[in-house]
Protein backbone atom coordinates (compact mmCIF):
# COMPACT_ATOMS: atom_id res chain seq x y z
CA UNK A 1 0.00 0.00 0.00
CA UNK A 2 1.17 3.32 -1.17
CA UNK A 3 0.67 6.68 1.11
CA UNK A 4 0.16 10.27 0.00
CA UNK A 5 3.24 12.03 2.33
CA UNK A 6 3.14 15.95 3.21
CA UNK A 7 5.83 17.89 3.96
CA UNK A 8 5.63 19.88 7.21
CA UNK A 9 8.19 22.78 8.38
CA UNK A 10 7.69 25.07 11.94
CA UNK A 11 7.66 28.20 11.06
CA UNK A 12 7.45 31.90 13.09
CA UNK A 13 5.92 33.08 9.95
CA UNK A 14 3.76 30.29 7.99
CA UNK A 15 2.80 32.71 5.09
CA UNK A 16 5.91 34.20 4.08
CA UNK A 17 7.54 30.75 4.39
CA UNK A 18 4.42 29.12 1.81
CA UNK A 19 4.94 32.32 -0.60
CA UNK A 20 8.74 31.45 -0.84
CA UNK A 21 8.86 27.96 -0.71
CA UNK A 22 5.90 28.30 -3.83
CA UNK A 23 7.89 29.84 -5.79
CA UNK A 24 10.92 27.37 -5.28
CA UNK A 25 8.83 24.36 -6.17
CA UNK A 26 6.66 25.94 -8.63
CA UNK A 27 3.61 25.16 -6.21
CA UNK A 28 1.06 27.79 -5.73
CA UNK A 29 -0.31 28.79 -2.15
CA UNK A 30 -3.45 26.08 -1.13
CA UNK A 31 -6.58 28.32 -1.97
CA UNK A 32 -9.31 28.06 0.45
CA UNK A 33 -11.88 25.44 0.10
CA UNK A 34 -15.38 25.83 -1.58
CA UNK A 35 -17.34 27.69 -1.14
CA UNK A 36 -15.04 30.52 0.12
CA UNK A 37 -13.19 32.86 -2.28
CA UNK A 38 -10.48 33.75 0.87
CA UNK A 39 -8.76 31.88 3.49
CA UNK A 40 -9.85 35.16 5.77
CA UNK A 41 -13.47 34.05 5.02
CA UNK A 42 -13.29 30.44 5.46
CA UNK A 43 -11.54 30.46 8.87
CA UNK A 44 -14.27 33.14 9.71
CA UNK A 45 -16.80 30.11 8.86
CA UNK A 46 -14.45 27.98 10.67
CA UNK A 47 -14.62 30.13 14.03
CA UNK A 48 -10.96 30.41 14.12
CA UNK A 49 -10.24 33.20 16.08
CA UNK A 50 -8.62 36.28 14.35
CA UNK A 51 -5.45 35.83 16.49
CA UNK A 52 -4.75 32.61 15.39
CA UNK A 53 -5.09 33.05 11.63
CA UNK A 54 -2.01 33.07 10.81
CA UNK A 55 -1.02 30.03 12.57
CA UNK A 56 -0.78 27.62 9.66
CA UNK A 57 -0.11 28.07 5.31
CA UNK A 58 0.29 25.71 3.08
CA UNK A 59 1.80 24.93 -0.89
CA UNK A 60 0.42 22.64 -3.78
CA UNK A 61 1.37 21.02 -6.66
CA UNK A 62 -0.67 23.03 -9.26
CA UNK A 63 -0.45 19.30 -11.10
CA UNK A 64 -0.87 17.02 -7.91
CA UNK A 65 1.76 15.59 -8.29
CA UNK A 66 4.16 16.59 -5.58
CA UNK A 67 3.41 16.44 -2.09
CA UNK A 68 1.36 19.53 -0.29
CA UNK A 69 3.89 21.32 1.82
CA UNK A 70 2.43 22.31 4.96
CA UNK A 71 3.99 25.24 7.44
CA UNK A 72 2.33 26.05 10.75
CA UNK A 73 3.33 28.15 13.16
CA UNK A 74 5.81 27.68 16.60
CA UNK A 75 6.81 29.65 19.34
CA UNK A 76 10.47 28.60 19.37
CA UNK A 77 13.38 29.36 16.60
CA UNK A 78 15.33 26.82 14.57
CA UNK A 79 18.45 26.15 16.75
CA UNK A 80 20.47 23.40 15.15
CA UNK A 81 21.07 22.16 11.65
CA UNK A 82 17.95 20.19 10.17
CA UNK A 83 18.22 16.30 9.68
CA UNK A 84 16.02 16.15 7.07
CA UNK A 85 16.20 18.74 3.65
CA UNK A 86 15.00 18.66 0.03
CA UNK A 87 16.95 18.77 -2.51
CA UNK A 88 15.39 20.35 -4.79
CA UNK A 89 16.34 19.19 -8.77
CA UNK A 90 17.54 22.63 -10.58
CA UNK A 91 19.78 21.01 -13.10
CA UNK A 92 18.29 17.35 -13.96
CA UNK A 93 20.44 15.71 -16.64
CA UNK A 94 23.54 18.21 -16.49
CA UNK A 95 26.73 17.49 -15.16
CA UNK A 96 29.83 18.81 -14.62
CA UNK A 97 30.16 23.20 -15.32
CA UNK A 98 27.16 23.34 -17.15
CA UNK A 99 25.41 21.79 -14.17
CA UNK A 100 27.18 24.22 -11.73
CA UNK A 101 26.32 27.34 -14.00
CA UNK A 102 22.35 26.28 -13.63
CA UNK A 103 22.72 25.54 -10.44
CA UNK A 104 23.91 28.98 -9.45
CA UNK A 105 21.36 31.14 -11.86
CA UNK A 106 19.00 29.09 -10.01
CA UNK A 107 20.51 30.28 -6.29
CA UNK A 108 20.79 33.68 -7.65
CA UNK A 109 16.58 33.98 -8.27
CA UNK A 110 16.19 32.07 -4.85
CA UNK A 111 18.42 34.69 -2.84
CA UNK A 112 16.39 37.68 -5.07
CA UNK A 113 13.38 35.77 -3.03
CA UNK A 114 15.12 35.47 0.52
CA UNK A 115 17.46 32.15 0.39
CA UNK A 116 21.10 32.53 1.47
CA UNK A 117 23.64 30.35 -0.45
CA UNK A 118 25.28 28.44 2.10
CA UNK A 119 28.25 26.32 0.66
CA UNK A 120 28.69 25.00 -3.08
CA UNK A 121 30.16 21.68 -3.48
CA UNK A 122 32.16 20.80 -6.25
CA UNK A 123 31.60 18.63 -8.61
CA UNK A 124 34.17 15.06 -7.78
CA UNK A 125 34.73 11.99 -10.11
CA UNK A 126 33.37 9.61 -10.38
CA UNK A 127 29.78 11.24 -10.42
CA UNK A 128 30.56 14.86 -11.35
CA UNK A 129 27.24 16.33 -9.72
CA UNK A 130 28.20 18.70 -7.59
CA UNK A 131 25.68 20.92 -5.53
CA UNK A 132 25.12 24.05 -3.37
CA UNK A 133 23.17 24.46 -0.16
CA UNK A 134 21.01 27.17 0.17
CA UNK A 135 18.50 27.88 3.30
CA UNK A 136 15.45 29.69 3.54
CA UNK A 137 14.39 32.80 4.61
CA UNK A 138 13.94 31.24 8.26
CA UNK A 139 17.33 29.50 8.49
CA UNK A 140 15.94 25.61 6.61
CA UNK A 141 18.96 24.21 4.77
CA UNK A 142 18.06 22.60 1.36
CA UNK A 143 20.47 21.41 -1.63
CA UNK A 144 19.71 22.70 -5.40
CA UNK A 145 21.08 19.67 -7.31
Amino acid sequence: MTREVQVTFDAADPAAQAAFWAQVLGYRVQPPPPPFTTWEQALEAFGVPPERRGDASAVVDPQGRGPRVFFQRVPEGRTVKNRVHLDVRAAPGLRGAERMAALEVEARRLVGLGAVVLHRREPEPPLEAGHLVLADPEGNEFCLD
